[in-house]
């Protein structure tokens, strides 16, 4: 074997191991981004289930669904407030 293919092989490895690190970037980026969004909606749901339950004696309700989750989860705070004076109003 000459020098010049085994140079030839080797960078085509790195060139493969190269562009497998890159898709995997790629891919696994969007997979947090979701997974944070299903985290915060989740907690957003449990925010709104908790309104529910202390301000059902006075009258005060939220729908809960992925809408008002998804809003509450992103928002915060500042987001049930939100949706308190949207739907309450």
């Amino acid at each position: 074997m000459s020098f010049g293919l085994e140079v030839g092989i080797f960078a085509a490895y790195a060139a493969g191991l190269f562009l497998i690190y890159i898709l995997g970037k790629l891919l696994i980026v969007p997979l947090k981004w979701a997974g944070r969004l299903a985290l915060n909606s989740l907690i957003g749901g449990v925010l709104i289930l908790l309104v529910n339950a202390v301000g059902g004696y006075w009258g005060i309700f939220l729908p809960l669904n992925l809408l008002t989750a998804v809003i509450a989860g992103v928002l915060g705070i500042p987001g049930v407030l939100f949706l308190l004076i949207f739907f309450n109003l």
